[in-house]
């Protein structure tokens, strides 16, 4: 016995152990095995170890030509708190006309801002950066390149627009390629230029060809024409960068590749980008029900999108975003979708934006980004909660480098971020962060089976917690993805009553009644009873040896009494 102990033991020590080098092993990837390149589907460094983007947008496209927020606070205290909130990159924008026309670059700071009248900007600049306000645009540009690569920030620098302003309209001339201010050959020069000016620039990871095509000028045959010869400017200039190409109608639509892929003339640096908003489909999610929107534009994406990891390459979901304010219920609905997508595709992504105020936006000054994940001010954090809330897509589910243990399921809840997690088989499920996950299996008769044993997931009773037992064959064990969302996980009680499973107050795992399975029924929110079932092959949390043997005979005694109705 005491060997047979021993011998366990060992086991779970050398899991442990195997967690910990595999955790130390990413974050050091994360920030020094430098450049990157593609395997598959998959964004990888230099040891071949996934490193997964999870970015945030900087936007310096606008009329001033800088990284916003920089008369509020001092360059280096953003990247360091940019760094502090888990995101590993920044996509930092820039405006064709920066890098393409010298009188534009030249103009320092200060006399881009008193052009346009924001002394006040002015004021907070010589407080805040006064190492910035006297420098040329492009200068400045490149010192806050400088100051994320100190904290070990990524950057993918993303061409947002050719003439600075806010982005983007069908007829603003910076849609499509022959447009008023975007001309095909002043583009590839100014990719060409930027590309060799951050060539030694070693947190630039990528490039970002061009933000949101669009307009009625956008045609197949033109973007296949352009965007080509864009990608091979970018990669002749700078051989180390990710090449990025977005799609058309504000790069929504990357159909067209399903049947022609690109033509280049080089090999594991290409990545797709894809944008999603909620307002890009309008009002659909706030006047429709979610269950059945979510399931139609999720759907609608894998068609316009989602193939192409299929396809062998990365998508990255550089724009999405949604009003922090937390009052938008289309965004907030939407929200929810789009964690379970993203979490269960598990896709690189840039959250839009960190913006908290524009130095001037649209003839706003101060303009208010309710986007933002500062407040106007940059001080403070906007919405800490759905920021949390966020951060769950940080977390890597799998990938080359991630075969810590055999792939399995993990049980994700959108609307927290969080996983389904256990201390115990005999203690309530709850939600905990999804690096503590439980393993399950989920079987071809419809159990949810923690992984190795053979306990499965069994609804009980109406309000009461979802509890783990022995006899996996009755009704009440079997689970089945139902709605248009295929997010509810549903069961039968003894008594035939279907049930979801929820989450109550405290986070505990418990079946209820399920909600909005009526497509004509917009007024309920599904939220808590979504769950996605996600594959994974990450460690998850050890359970003690000893607690799993007493928990396992809590288990078969309460089993065993319960059979004699005791």
């Amino acid at each position: 016995m005491q060997e047979a102990k021993a011998n366990i033991m060992g086991k779970v020590l050398c899991f442990l152990l195997c967690c910990l080098v595999a955790d130390l092993l990413i974050a050091i990837s994360t920030v020094a095995a430098q450049p990157l390149s593609t395997n598959s589907r998959w964004i990888v460094d230099e040891t071949g170890q996934r490193v997964k983007l999870s970015c945030v947008n900087w936007p310096s496209h606008l009329e001033v030509v800088v990284a916003e927020g920089l008369s509020k606070q001092p360059v280096d205290e953003i990247s360091e708190e940019i760094r502090s909130l888990g995101f590993n990159c920044v996509r930092l924008t820039w405006p064709l006309f920066l890098f393409t026309n010298d009188t534009l670059a030249a103009l320092t700071v200060r006399q881009s801002l008193k052009n346009l009248g924001l002394f006040e900007a002015v004021a907070g600049f010589e407080a805040n950066n006064p190492d910035i306000i006297d420098l040329s645009l492009i200068n400045a540009y490149q010192a806050v390149v400088g100051s994320l690569g100190k904290k070990k920030v990524m950057i993918i620098l993303d061409n947002h627009t050719s003439k600075p302003g806010w982005c983007c309209g069908d007829s603003d001339g910076n849609g499509f390629f022959g447009d008023e201010y975007f001309n095909p050959d002043l583009w590839v020069k100014g990719l060409t230029r930027v590309a060799t000016t951050f060539k030694t620039a070693t947190n630039v990871v990528g490039m970002s060809l061009r933000n949101e095509l669009r307009g009625r000028r956008q045609n197949v045959y033109d973007w296949y024409r352009y965007m080509q010869t864009g990608a091979e400017a970018v990669h002749s200039a700078n051989p180390n960068v990710l090449v990025i190409l977005s799609g058309l109608k504000y790069d929504r639509d990357l159909s067209f590749l399903l049947n022609k892929p690109v033509t280049l003339t080089f090999s594991n640096k290409l990545v797709y980008e894809v944008h999603w908003y909620g307002f890009s489909n309008g009002q659909a999610w706030a006047t429709g029900n979610p269950n059945q929107v979510c399931g139609q534009v999720v759907a609608d994406t894998a068609m316009k999108a989602g193939f192409l990891l299929d396809q062998g390459y990365p998508l990255f979901v550089s724009e999405f975003g949604l009003d922090m304010r937390g009052t938008n219920v289309n965004d907030n609905r939407y929200l929810n979708c789009f964690m379970g997508w993203a979490a269960e595709l598990d896709v690189d992504w840039a959250l839009w934006a960190l913006t908290g105020s524009y130095y001037i936006r649209e003839g706003v000054v101060g303009h208010d980004e309710t986007y933002g994940v500062y407040n106007w001010n940059w001080c403070d954090v906007r919405n800490q909660t759905t920021l949390h809330k966020i951060s769950a897509l940080q977390y890597p589910f799998k990938g080359p480098g991630y075969s810590e243990r055999r792939p399995h399921k993990v049980l994700f809840h959108p609307m927290t971020g969080l996983c389904v997690t256990r201390s115990s088989l005999v203690e309530p499920l709850v939600l905990g962060p999804c690096s503590e996950a439980e393993a399950w299996s989920y079987t071809p008769q419809q159990t949810l089976t923690i992984s190795r044993t053979y306990f499965c997931l069994q609804a009980d009773a109406l309000g009461q917690p979802a509890k783990l037992g022995i006899v996996c064959t009755d009704a009440s064990s079997k689970w089945e993805a139902v709605s248009d969302s295929k997010m509810h996980l549903s069961s039968k009680l003894q008594d035939g009553t279907v049930v979801c499973l929820d989450v109550d107050s405290d986070n505990n795992i418990v079946t209820n009644n399920c909600k909005c399975l009526d497509n004509k029924n917009n007024k309920c929110d599904p939220a808590s009873q979504w769950f996605k079932l996600i594959d994974s092959t990450r460690c998850g949390a050890a359970k003690s040896f000893f607690l799993e043997i007493n928990s396992v005979l809590k288990l078969v005694a309460n089993n065993f009494l319960s059979s004699f109705g005791l």
